[in-house]
């Protein structure tokens, strides 16, 4: 599925979701569900090739493989709240979306503390009399 398919998609399920919103407000929710599940199943390609690319460019930079891993659970979890936010937004819920979103942003630090970590000791490798 390209992307004017997609976009094609997505712009009929928001004007049917207008138009059902009224008279059924539980079925146009559910078809909104039912389009995001249809549009992450189309990229879900997309993404493994991406995340293939990355690993290809760690392994060409040398890079420790730990981190490359952390980087792309990092991403996943970053596309995973936003997905999760975006979805409760759809449903009014405005703020269960807010804590998708901060739950998200905490689990990432939690992943970035080693490399975040890792980054000050070389920086502090650098200075003297470190």
């Amino acid at each position: 599925m390209d992307i004017i398919q997609i976009v094609v998609l997505g712009i009929v399920a928001s004007i049917l979701y207008i138009i059902l919103k009224d008279v059924n407000a539980s079925f146009a929710f559910i078809l909104i569900v039912i389009t995001g599940i249809i549009i992450f199943l189309a990229v879900i390609k997309q993404i493994g090739a991406i995340f293939q690319l990355i690993e290809t460019l760690g392994e060409k930079a040398n890079i420790d493989g730990i981190y490359m891993e952390t980087i792309l659970k990092i991403i996943g979890i970053a596309y995973i709240a936003e997905i999760g936010a975006s979805l409760t937004k759809d449903a009014g819920l405005g703020s269960v979306a807010t804590k998708i979103e901060l739950a998200g942003k905490i689990f990432i630090l939690l992943l970035a503390i080693p490399i975040i970590t890792t980054v000050i000791e070389a920086i502090l490798s650098f200075l003297p009399g470190a």
